[in-house]
């Protein structure tokens, strides 16, 4: 029984781990930061991911695995429409002005 127990606390805590797609680099990931702010923190259409490719020499397939890591980071959040939005770094949502 502590076995299964032990084995399942193990599953819970690997699941939790979220690695970077498979052959995407640090430097790849921030080129797609940038690249992302650089036509408005969204990703969601052909218009966007063009840019996008160009400005960080990734492919199509690449980008979307890059943005689901954003996602399962919660550096991003999911569209309706399936895209995605940028929400850290140049996209953070700006904080509230405090009333004077």
């Amino acid at each position: 029984m502590k076995k299964m127990m032990l084995a399942g606390t193990a599953l819970t805590l690997l699941a939790g781990c979220v690695l970077p797609p498979k052959d995407v680099t640090p430097e790849d990931l921030a080129a797609f930061d940038n690249a992302v702010a650089s036509i408005g923190c969204t990703l969601e259409s052909e218009r966007h991911y063009l840019p996008v490719e160009l400005q960080t020499g990734l492919t199509r397939e690449k980008l979307i695995e890059v943005a689901q890591y954003k996602v399962a980071l919660e550096e991003a959040v999911a569209l309706e429409s399936g895209g995605v939005k940028l929400i850290t770094g140049n996209c953070a949502p700006a904080a509230p002005a405090a009333e004077a």
